[in-house]
């Protein structure tokens, strides 16, 4: 496998196991009305961070594929501000906290890792 090709295939299973670790987060915070609605937004933006880089690799055009890096990008961006409220809010279980932090950290290294790549993309245009 070329080192492009294997790096692309790490970054699938980096993205495919933050998604596994926040799934598993979100499903042991405790079940309240304001953290039932906050687990609903970050489900959904979280997900969607690996959804479109998955789709991105059906793209039927560079420009296609420059969408769903930016799709990715945006719910990247989404994902930290819910991460950010649960921690601000003060309604994240003691033994949570860690794993918060960790999410925190790789989804903004995801979000640098679309943002550098949409970069890239731009300049050889």
């Amino acid at each position: 496998m070329k080192d492009k090709e294997k790096l692309k295939q790490e970054f699938k299973v980096r993205i495919y196991r933050y998604i596994l670790r926040l799934v598993k987060f979100l499903s042991a915070l405790p079940n309240t009305p304001v953290i039932r609605e906050i687990i609903s937004q970050l489900m959904r933006s979280g997900t969607s961070i690996g959804a479109n880089y998955f789709e991105s690799q059906s793209a039927s055009s560079k420009k296609d594929y420059q969408n769903f890096f930016n799709h990715s990008l945006k719910s990247a961006n989404e994902s930290k501000f819910w991460l950010v409220v649960l921690t601000d809010s003060g309604l994240i279980p003691q033994n949570l906290r860690d794993e918060t932090k960790w999410l925190l950290q790789e989804t903004q290294e995801l979000a640098n890792i679309f943002a550098s790549s949409i970069l890239t993309m731009k300049e050889k245009r």
